[in-house]
């Protein structure tokens, strides 16, 4: 799996849990800036 596609399935996942960006980085103990990142494909750090 690529970046961007691992980034578009924790989009789909955190949209279905009705989540925003916000809450899904303050369940993890992480920051906004991460989980988009994530969701762009730019970092799965």
């Amino acid at each position: 799996m690529d970046q961007k596609r691992i980034g578009a399935f924790i989009a789909q996942c955190r949209k279905e849990k009705n989540l925003t960006q916000m809450q899904l980085a303050e369940t993890l103990g992480i920051t906004s800036q991460a989980v988009s990142k994530w969701e762009t494909g730019d970092s799965l750090r």
